[in-house]
């Protein structure tokens, strides 16, 4: 028995700081909700599920990209739908200036609606969305990934021939008339083509922006099972480290009583 060396003490000291660590990274784990404190906890985990927030990150601002491109587009028909209505009505007062039984003068009441009409179409072609043309006729590159792909989106421009042909006709003579009729129903039909365009882009993006939110929901869920403390699992693990961190403390104390019963022999 010897008293300078303490090896049962040295041995409990020892298993208790172990203990003591493991109960400290539980209670750091059960209160960050996360298993992975410290990147030694799991390197390799660590690395991967930074790199899959980043690609969440880059996903969010893709869908929020492809969020402002539909409502891009729907800006546009919004406007579109009174240029159609605009030219409906442009379309009937030219038949309506054929009329055989109208004079000239009433023509040219006709003529005031008309070109009046054609200015309103005129100006729609000048309008915008946060500062970028809405009908100039560019295509826009949005960023449907977060990887930088792009899906390009048709552009529609109002100050194409067959519009400006149809707003620059005048009515106010039957040959006019007949001649604006003509140009109108060009207008009406490239119309048409146009708003089928935007609505092929909504759709293309209203897709997209379904794909971004599935992928980016399964990203969130593979980084979760990487990072994420299983809590149940957890609590059972703080117990037993607790458990042994309070016995640990116990056997220490026990461990330094022990050089004490070299007393006895030495009184006796």
């Amino acid at each position: 028995m010897v008293i300078n060396t303490n090896i049962s003490a040295q041995n409990g000291a020892r298993l208790l700081t172990e203990s003591s660590n493991m109960l400290a990274k539980s209670l750091a784990r059960l209160s960050s909700g996360s298993k992975i404190v410290s990147p030694e906890d799991d390197a390799a985990g660590m690395a991967v599920a930074m790199r899959f927030d980043a690609q969440i990150s880059r996903l969010g601002a893709a869908g929020a990209n492809v969020g402002n491109a539909i409502s891009f587009s729907q800006t546009q028909d919004g406007f579109l739908k009174k240029v159609d209505k605009a030219l409906n009505r442009m379309s009937e007062l030219s038949i309506l200036s054929q009329d055989v039984t109208k004079t000239d003068a009433d023509r040219s009441l006709y003529n005031a609606e008309f070109t009046t009409l054609g200015a309103y179409v005129d100006d729609i072609a000048t309008k915008d969305f946060n500062g970028v043309n809405l009908f100039d006729g560019s295509s826009l590159d949005v960023t449907t990934d977060g990887e930088g792909t792009t899906f390009t989106m048709t552009g529609v421009d109002l100050t194409a021939t067959a519009y400006t042909n149809a707003t620059g006709s005048t009515i106010d003579t039957q040959t006019n008339a007949a001649t604006a009729l003509t140009k109108v129903k060009s207008a009406i039909d490239q119309l048409a083509a146009d708003r089928a365009s935007i609505g092929a882009n909504v759709s293309r993006l209203n897709s997209t922006g379904e794909q971004l939110s599935v992928v980016r929901d399964n990203l969130t869920a593979a980084a979760s099972r990487i990072r994420d403390v299983d809590v149940a699992e957890e609590s059972t693990a703080f117990a037993r480290y607790n458990i042994l961190v309070q016995s640990g403390t116990a056997m220490l104390a026990q461990a330094n009583q022990t050089p004490q019963s070299v007393l006895r022999l030495i009184q006796s």
